[in-house]
């Protein structure tokens, strides 16, 4: 074998630009409005929320068995091997797709449940990458993405639950988190456990909930990478980075600001901020 090379679904977050830079082949997710039907790489996020206006609520799928066992392909017939990183597989067929077409590689196919989403898989993605070009085996990466995996801490303030609740991916978790929401009227906050949603607290608005997520980020460092997400709240989320960077000693080595995208979005809605970092 040459080597190793990484292969990372869509909900990573990892910006086109920087996987074509790194050499990490991306897998596009399926986003669905009314009867049309596209790959989430094919629309920007202003294209996207415009059709998600005209059309109603956007629906997501994950990639075929054949999205994925055409990315592996060239890499294992180039004599690579291939370790392939997933969002959490406890809210997404995702996992199940790559692993299914890992199977028709003899071997030479690794794919990992992230058990996470957003920049809890692409800096998973990443360190895998990494892991590669410093001539470390598969079992040793695979260990290295399981370390970062259970230091990974995932906040995240919604602002409507009717995305959540239409997407169905925390069909388990949404009885608890409607009946905090339909009898108090207020924001829930949700955490990551295991790769899978559940309810970590509420808040009675939009302001609060961003002050819960940020005395949450200030208790569970400190980090090594931290990133804000958001779904159309560039301002709140720079403003939360901003105070993070400020108060967390010592500050994280890496801190991004970005919107999430569509995939996420089909699921979150219109003003989610998510503090999504790596202790260290």
């Amino acid at each position: 074998m040459l080597g190793i090379r990484v292969v990372a679904d869509n909900s990573c977050d990892i910006p086109r630009s920087l996987a074509e830079e790194l050499g990490i082949t991306i897998v596009p997710l399926v986003v669905t409005f009314g009867q049309e039907t596209y790959l989430d790489t094919e629309l920007t996020r202003e294209e996207f929320w415009e059709k998600a206006r005209e059309s109603g609520h956007p629906r997501t799928s994950q990639p075929s068995v054949g999205a994925f066992a055409e990315r592996f392909k060239p890499h294992v017939d180039s004599g690579y091997h291939v370790i392939c990183v997933t969002i959490t597989g406890k809210h997404s067929g995702t996992y199940n797709s790559a692993w299914t077409a890992a199977q028709q590689f003899g071997g030479r196919v690794t794919v990992v449940d992230s058990l996470s989403l957003s920049w809890g898989v692409g800096w998973q993605a990443m360190a895998a990458l990494e892991g590669g070009e410093a001539g470390r085996s598969v079992p040793e990466i695979v260990e290295t993405l399981g370390a970062i995996r259970d230091r990974t801490h995932v906040t995240i303030l919604l602002d409507t639950l009717e995305y959540l609740e239409r997407g169905g991916r925390a069909s388990r978790a949404m009885p608890t988190i409607k009946k905090a929401v339909s009898v108090l009227s207020i924001k829930p906050i949700l955490t990551m456990t295991e790769g899978e949603l559940k309810l970590m607290g509420v808040a009675r608005s939009a302001h609060s909930g961003l002050r819960r997520l940020r005395q949450d980020a200030l208790g569970a460092g400190p980090f090594e990478k931290l990133s804000v997400v958001h779904i159309r709240r560039p301002e709140a989320a720079r403003k939360l980075a901003d105070q993070l960077s400020q108060q967390l000693e010592p500050p994280p080595d890496e801190l991004r600001v970005a919107e999430t995208g569509t995939v996420l979005s089909c699921q979150g809605g219109p003003g989610v901020v998510a503090a999504i970092g790596i202790r260290k």
